[in-house]
């Protein structure tokens, strides 16, 4: 038989704070009586919520509305809104060979921003997190915030994260985010770190907002460098028993695509393939000597008409409809999203994908350009710690001042 939980005057109260605090949250400014209507409290225990919330530091009361015309006669009502200023959450997205760092106050709209490069992609732990922490404390600047007014800090890394905030460190390039950096930032200054994988992340900033804003079932792929998708069924995100669903290293044994290598990697081999092969292509002259053809210039010169450029756009088309159609068979969503810095581009791709995708699944779901480009990870980082945040307002301690 269950046991029976009995409501204690103290979870009352906590229940009663959580469910007013969630409601001022997600709206303006809001009055007793429109609290009231939303929560079914009594007035007293709105009131009393209210004079608690403002104590605690999370909401403040505006001025008398009579002070501006609105009231003539009677008692003005009182009006509460969340205090935005009373702390922030941080986002930081983690790569290879750079991090970015976003700051967003508590209805997550962005305050400050900072990107550093690493000196190389092996460096020692120590140097990783000190380029980690100092962009972080640029941002904060660039936002004029204290340190210490971080409630939450959410990292992206690009390594399968499990539940618990554990990374799956079993491959090298795995290793390299494994640097203990969850608990070096909390001992330098005092934040409550979340890690995730960044694909995860991003599937959580597309949810809330880019292209799948309302959709249930979808994918969210990462196609840049390498491939790598975020998952989302029936709402929820999903991890797997070592945080490692949405790893596309299987790609390696899917019939014409063999590897997990992403469109940027694609574009930027098949381009160099051709000039080497000595193709007549506009290509050969968008690239300064001595530099490295990028996806960019694909694109560029495949919307001037340029034949070569145009068999890799068809290339990676084709490329995009198998590993999708791989997702379609597997976990059949509504959606699948294409983001980060290739998206833009990318978007000339999903009308040929979209009409391969048939040939090679019975449930090909629809494709879209996410509209978040490179910053996809950092928004989904910052809905990540804003999440923990009001899960666990009533618990954190704020700072006035």
């Amino acid at each position: 038989m269950p046991e029976t939980i009995t409501a204690t005057p103290q979870m009352l109260r906590r229940v009663n704070a959580a469910t007013v605090l969630e409601t001022i949250r997600s709206s303006n400014a809001v009055t007793v009586t429109e609290l009231m209507d939303a929560t079914g409290l009594t007035r007293a225990t709105t009131i009393a919520v209210c004079e608690d919330l403002m104590a605690r530091g999370w909401i403040r009361e505006l001025e008398n509305q009579r002070d501006f015309g609105t009231y003539q006669k009677g008692r003005p009502a009182r009006r509460f809104e969340l205090d935005e200023s009373v702390g922030c959450v941080l986002g930081i997205d983690v790569g290879v060979l750079k991090t970015t760092v976003v700051v967003a106050d508590l209805r997550g709209k962005t305050t400050g921003r900072a990107s550093k490069p690493f000196r190389a992609r092996a460096i020692q732990a120590p140097e990783r997190i000190r380029v980690i922490s100092e962009t972080a404390l640029l941002a904060l600047e660039a936002a004029g915030v204290a340190p210490d007014k971080v409630l939450a800090v959410s990292v992206g890394l690009a390594a399968p994260v499990d539940r618990a905030g554990n990374i799956l460190a079993s491959q090298p390039f795995w290793r390299l985010f494994d640097v203990g950096l969850k608990t070096a930032l909390h001992e330098l200054h005092g934040w409550a770190v979340l890690l995730e994988n960044d694909a995860n992340l991003a599937a959580l900033g597309e949810c809330w907002k880019g292209a799948g804003n309302g959709v249930q079932d979808l994918a969210v792929l990462l196609a840049g460098e390498r491939f790598g998708a975020g998952l989302v069924e029936a709402g929820r995100l999903l991890h797997g028993s070592h945080g490692a669903a949405g790893e596309m290293a299987y790609l390696d044994m899917v019939e014409g695509v063999g590897s997990p290598e992403g469109l940027a990697a694609l574009a930027r081999l098949w381009a160099e393939e051709a000039l080497a092969e000595g193709a007549k292509t506009a290509l050969r002259a968008a690239v300064p000597a001595g530099n490295e053809v990028t996806a960019q210039h694909v694109f560029k010169a495949a919307a001037d008409g340029d034949a070569v450029a145009l068999d890799i756009l068809d290339r990676l088309s084709d490329r995009l409809a198998r590993v999708v159609s791989t997702l379609a068979i597997m976990l059949n969503p509504e959606l699948v999203v294409i983001g980060g810095a290739v998206a833009e581009s990318a978007s000339v791709l999903l009308e040929p994908a979209t009409r391969k995708l048939a040939t090679y699944t019975a449930t090909p779901p629809r494709l879209a350009a996410s509209p978040l480009g490179d910053a996809i990870v950092g928004i989904g980082a910052v809905r990540h710690a804003l999440d923990y945040v009001e899960k666990h307002s009533l618990d954190l301690q704020l700072r006035r001042g």
